[in-house]
């Protein structure tokens, strides 16, 4: 229900504050500006979606080879400890756990290509448990919150985004990011323990929480040592050689289990183009909505708005300038790494309010993106609390990514 209100907002903003163009300010392109965004958006979506296929059908083939060949459900094995707690719904040794452990490895080394159809499948392994089809559990709904809050050991994309655009230090917001992405992860399953009452002081889940910070801190000590040409090179370079590993374990683990690796492989990239057929309408629904709500200048408007109260109770107002990133960080992953790409090219790529606008647009994922994308996929229409929780997670990020940058910047 959360996101069938949002949505209809959505359209009530967006003609509210195009109405107010056309009377105020006798705009009344506006309206023909909002259609063509919605074109646009449509056709954005689609290929979205099109350009998913191709990435869903190989690794949900992978994934299909690992399950198969004993890896998946070795790696639910290994994290079991953590992800029975965290996941009390999810069997012990039930392949999700392997699939949710899979996606977040992804999400860690910033491999959003891998990570979605990963996701995906944790979600399909999810909804086999689910006794109520078109509800959300539990489970889900934990799953959903940590990938909003996107923990990125690895920010390539926000370093390789920077570099194009000719940063002095491209890597310099490195430890910034990870303290806000880190920040939002940890205030995203506190939050939702409370909620499903979940024990969070539990040993277990405090000794792992405490050794993901441990290595949060070892990262940040080995790339402090790197130049930053060499900070960009091995970050770039060991994702990818994990991401490849794993492709390598799959296929051996299969014929070490003596399974049909091919046909395995055909049978999981069947899934794939058909999850990709899938999303096309949730992807087409929410971007629509986000692209006419663009159009109708109602981000400029309320920026606009909390610059001036800003100003107004006398407090530095520089991040109110990399403020449309966070706005549209939820809404679009696209849209605010257009608005950040906005900043830099306003301000300059060595500017404090651009290095501000990559700490934010690193600093968690695209909620609902993730929403429409990962329930849509499975069907889910009642998604309960996945909207708050996921924003309080999107929320704190910007906020921390906003701190952090004056801490290191400032």
């Amino acid at each position: 229900m959360a996101l069938n209100y949002i949505w209809i907002g959505f359209f009530v903003l967006t003609f509210v504050f195009a109405l107010s163009e056309t009377i105020f300010n006798g705009n009344f392109d506006v309206w023909s500006q909002i259609m063509s965004s919605s074109f646009d958006s449509a056709k954005t979506a689609f290929e979205l979606s099109l350009g998913l296929t191709g990435v869903l059908s190989l690794w949900m083939g992978i994934m299909k080879i690992g399950e198969k060949g004993g890896v998946i459900p070795f790696f639910g094995k290994m994290v079991s400890p953590l992800f029975s707690r965290l996941f009390p719904g999810i069997p012990k040794g039930h392949p999700a756990m392997g699939s949710i452990f899979m996606n977040i490895s992804a999400n860690m080394l910033g491999l959003d290509n891998a990570a979605t159809p990963l996701g995906l499948k944790a979600m399909q392994n999810m909804q086999d448990l689910n006794t109520k089809k078109d509800t959300a559990t539990d489970a889900m709904l934990m799953f959903l919150v940590l990938n909003a809050s996107g923990l990125v050991l690895i920010p390539i994309g926000i370093m390789t985004y920077r570099a194009a655009c000719g940063a002095a230090n491209p890597t310099d917001v490195f430890v910034p990011i990870l303290i806000a992405t880190f920040v939002a992860t940890l205030v995203g399953i506190i939050g939702l323990c409370l909620k499903q009452r979940i024990k969070i002081f539990d040993r277990v889940i405090v000794s792992w929480l405490l050794g993901i910070a441990a290595v949060v801190v070892g990262i940040v000590w080995f790339f402090s040592t790197l130049t930053p040409e060499q900070m960009q090179r091995y970050s770039s370079f060991i994702a990818n050689i994990i991401l490849f590993g794993v492709i390598i374990l799959f296929i051996g683990a299969g014929l070490k289990n003596k399974i049909n690796v091919y046909e395995n492989f055909i049978e999981g990239a069947k899934d794939g183009f058909k999850t990709a057929v899938m999303i096309i309408p949730y992807l087409v629904a929410i971007l629509v909505a986000i692209g006419m709500f663009r159009a109708s200048g109602a981000m400029g408007m309320i920026t606009g708005g909390i610059a001036e109260f800003v100003h107004w109770l006398g407090f530095d107002a520089q991040w109110v300038e990399a403020l449309p990133t966070a706005l549209m960080k939820p809404l679009s992953g696209t849209g605010s790494r257009g608005m950040m790409v906005d900043v830099i090219n306003q301000f300059g790529v060595d500017s404090f309010v651009a290095r501000i606008a990559g700490c934010i647009q690193g600093s968690t994922d695209t909620t609902f993106y993730i929403l429409a994308v990962y329930f849509g996929s499975v069907g889910i229409k009642h998604t309960r609390y996945a909207v708050p929780f996921a924003l309080m997670a999107d929320i704190v990020g910007s906020i921390t990514g906003i701190c952090v940058a004056y801490f290191f910047f400032g």
